[in-house]
């Protein structure tokens, strides 16, 4: 695949706000996951901040453990993060690829969410390993829009009925 990216998006009958707080709460990501490899996570607190670490425990043949690294963060419009591994030595070790929602509001019931998963970071030796990118399917991200539309409208009615 040439390109070093590949995106999706999709219209969500709720708030930014809303959808923002969803995708800020690693306890809500496994449910996000389209491809089921995401399972708990490790630190649960919200994201708050750039620089920010929050691990998951994840399943792909085998269990493994990923820490992430919040590098934008502009509520209730921009999260992401860098997604590595934490080495025995207590080392972070990053390998250049990134998850990335952009929400752009649309009046006070609507918002445009597009999510990005870019690895033009991803540096020549990791790509000898024969780690193919993106390691999914590209309806992948669609299913995690999809996913993400669920709980965020599942998350208004819950704050409406309280």
């Amino acid at each position: 695949m040439a390109e070093k990216n590949v995106s999706a998006t999709l219209t969500i009958a709720v708030p930014a706000g809303t959808v923002f707080a969803v995708l800020t709460d690693p306890a809500t990501h496994a449910a996000i996951d389209g491809t089921g490899w995401v399972r708990e996570p490790v630190d649960r607190a919200l994201l708050t901040e750039v620089g920010q670490l929050f691990r998951m425990d994840m399943y792909y043949a085998t269990g493994y453990r990923v820490v992430n690294k919040v590098h934008v963060l502009e509520p209730p419009r921009v999260v992401g993060w860098f997604t590595g591994q934490e080495k025995e030595d207590g080392e972070l070790e990053f390998g250049g690829w990134t998850w990335r929602y952009d929400l752009t509001p649309l009046g006070p019931s609507g918002t445009e969410v597009t999510l990005t998963y870019d690895w033009s970071a991803v540096p020549q030796f990791i790509r000898d390993r024969g780690i193919r990118f993106p390691p999914f399917p590209p309806d992948h991200l669609v299913n995690s829009l999809h996913h993400l539309a669920e709980l965020a409208g599942a998350s208004r009615l819950a704050a409406g009925s309280q």
